[in-house]
C-alpha cells in the first residue's frame, strides 16, 4: 500500500519489525520497529522508558519522511 501512495506523490514511511519483508514489497522509506506484537513499544519497559522509545521512533519516522531518497532506504 505504501508503494501505491508514493506513486500518487505522497511520501510514506513504512515502520516495520521485519525489514526484509518491507524491502520485498517495495517500501521506499523503512524504519525498523521493536517487535511484531509491539512495534512501537515494549511491555517489559517502564511507562517512562516506553514513552521515550515511542517518541524516538516517531521522530525517526518524521526525519525519514522529510529525507529525499532515490532508492529503498532503511533509517
Amino acid at each position: 500500500m505504501s508503494k501505491q501512495i508514493e506513486r500518487a506523490g505522497i511520501p510514506v514511511v513504512h515502520a516495520c519489525s521485519i525489514v526484509p519483508i518491507s524491502k520485498t514489497v517495495g517500501a521506499n522509506r523503512i524504519v525498523p520497529t521493536i517487535a511484531i506484537p509491539h512495534p512501537f513499544g515494549d511491555p517489559d519497559k517502564s511507562p517512562e522508558q516506553e514513552k521515550k522509545m515511542r517518541k524516538e521512533l516517531v521522530q525517526k519516522a518524521l526525519r525519514a519522511l522529510a529525507t529525499p531518497i532515490d532508492q529503498q532506504t532503511v533509517f
